[in-house]
């Protein structure tokens, strides 16, 4: 991670009554994250209206970070990571706004620079009216591991 210039962060705590993670079997399921940076959330409204698509897309990437650091916590290292398996992104949206897989794409971009062809995933980008927090971006993602 230090060698393509990320840091991974502490993992941010869940917000209601779930965990951050859930191993079962050989897959984790990480809760939907957050554009949280040192515990405060760092943009907040809908894309296309109070959130310019191009922050959004770098808020996702946060989200993936935020994500990223979920799973080294529940498995130990990265290494262990066989394939990110499926990604959810949703996109607080301006009614007008279509650009939902292009904001998710963010993530994607993220998890593919860390875990490579493994890090190549099923996906979708669902615009929704509002998000946890008025948070613009979440991202959820499950992934295989050893």
């Amino acid at each position: 991670m230090a060698e393509l210039g990320h840091t991974l962060p502490e993992v941010v705590p869940p917000v209601a009554a779930y965990l951050p993670t859930v191993r079962s079997g050989s897959h984790v399921y990480v809760s939907g994250q957050l554009p949280v940076v040192g515990g405060e959330l760092r943009a907040t409204g809908k894309v296309g209206a109070d959130v310019d698509p191009e922050q959004a897309k770098e808020l996702a990437a946060v989200c993936a970070l935020n994500a990223i650091a979920a799973i080294k916590a529940e498995v130990g290292e990265l290494s262990r990571v066989k394939r990110v398996v499926k990604v959810v992104g949703f996109v607080a949206s301006d009614p007008s706004f279509t650009g939902q897989p292009q904001v998710i794409n963010g993530a994607s971009e993220l998890f593919t620079e860390v875990f490579g062809e493994a890090g190549k995933h099923a996906r979708s980008a669902v615009g929704v009216a509002v998000l946890p927090l008025n948070a613009p971006v979440e991202v959820e993602v499950i992934v295989e591991v050893d």
